[in-house]
């Protein structure tokens, strides 16, 4: 992973790069399972969701390959989108009372992410949210691998984790270079089935995790803004062909691949500036228990429209040339204001996504709560432009109408 000794100002980074994933892609990336598999461990978990995966083939494919390298499968299943902290506890628990040495995590990011705090978990003798509570190391951990069934997180190529305890409604993130994990197996053919509500929420998310990085005020490298803004045109090129024609190898393996590279810490060695717009969506997300990717559609533009200022539109300026093709040479905050507008567009027209907060049963009665969690104990999140709880809550309420 990325490790960075840059001071704000500096022309770039410092950094080592270690991506520690090996990545079997394609149509026949499934074969590999049990062969890989074997070189971490003789009983594995195998963790996955709702059970599409016995519908598709997925599993018995998984199980084949698994039970041929010799390997003793257990199995936790029911891991819901925005994952709890209780399939967390249970996964851990039959970890330990088994002996299992490692994690094979089927399905999207939520999968894998509750796989991660498992993995972190099974090696600590303390409950898995603490990890996030009391912000403890989540090293070691037992060894992870996955088989994405949906492009969105890029949780299959990365080390990080988002976790949701609906107790205290609070869906915060952690992880560790050690929760990486360490084979993953990338099948365009799997997202075939995924829906048109999904594509498209999976679609902004990965758009999201490269605006996250792009839009930093710091110096950066030339180099990683113009992959950044290849890999976001990509995402728009392909994520509405994806949704019209769900079995377009050629859309459903682009944005698997751009999924994977928007978030595994390649593009974010050149920037200092935290994220804003996933930490503002978690308060949606745990509060209301909506789709990520959804939340992350609709809080964005709003986001993008209270940032500009004459500070900050050299970044809107370059999104909007360079991504969206419009006239360099109109006045800057022209530029922006219809870049911003083109977002709209790509969100809420091409993807076809919900343009607003009350369209999906959301009001202000918990702005207040929400604004203050999104901001931490500091009381300021500093990202591309410092946001107070005032501020995050003024972008909640710009979400609640077109």
């Amino acid at each position: 992973m990325g490790k960075n000794n840059k001071k704000r100002g500096d022309f770039m980074n410092n950094f080592t790069y270690d991506i520690g994933t090996k990545i079997h892609f394609g149509t026949d990336a499934l074969d590999y399972i049990g062969e890989e598999a074997k070189k971490y461990a003789d009983k594995i978990l195998l963790t996955y969701g709702g059970g599409s995966i016995k519908k598709n083939g997925v599993y018995d494919k998984v199980i084949k390959e698994l039970e041929g390298a010799g390997i003793e499968v257990f199995e936790l299943s029911g891991i819901q989108p925005n994952p709890r902290i209780d399939s967390v506890r249970e996964g851990v628990r039959i970890l330990k009372e088994n002996g299992i040495g490692a994690i094979l995590a089927v399905g999207g990011g939520s999968t894998i992410d509750a796989s991660k705090f498992m993995a972190a978990g099974a090696c600590a003798d303390f409950d898995p949210w603490k990890f996030i509570s009391e912000k403890r190391p989540m090293s070691p951990a037992i060894p992870l691998l996955s088989v994405l069934t949906m492009a969105a997180t890029g949780s299959e190529m990365d080390c990080g984790g988002v976790i949701t305890n609906p107790e205290t409604k609070e869906k915060l993130s952690s992880g560790h270079a050690d929760t990486r994990p360490k084979v993953s197996f990338l099948n365009p053919e799997l997202t075939y089935t995924v829906s048109k509500f999904q594509t498209a929420a999976g679609s902004a998310d990965i758009l999201s995790h490269i605006f996250e990085t792009y839009f930093n005020i710091d110096g950066t490298m030339f180099m990683l803004d113009r992959i950044m803004e290849a890999l976001m045109k990509t995402v728009i090129k392909y994520g509405p062909i994806a949704i019209k024609d769900p079995e377009n190898y050629e859309a459903r393996a682009n944005l698997m691949w751009a999924s994977s590279w928007a978030i595994n810490d390649f593009i974010s060695d050149s920037s200092q500036a935290a994220w804003t717009v996933h930490p503002i969506e978690h308060e949606l997300s745990a509060f209301y228990d909506i789709t990520h990717g959804l939340g992350l559609a609709i809080l964005t533009p709003r986001w993008m429209e209270y940032c500009l200022s004459e500070k900050t539109v050299h970044k809107f300026v370059d999104l909007g040339v360079n991504v969206f093709d419009l006239d360099k040479d109109q006045e800057p905050m022209e530029i922006a204001r219809q870049t911003i507008e083109k977002v709209k567009k790509f969100f809420f027209e091409d993807l076809g996504l919900d343009s607003n907060l009350r369209k999906v049963g959301i009001d202000e009665r918990h702005f207040d709560e929400m604004s203050k969690k999104a901001c931490g104990k500091a009381g300021v999140k500093k990202g591309f432009i410092d946001l107070r709880p005032e501020d995050v809550k003024k972008i909640y309420e710009m979400c609640l109408e077109d």
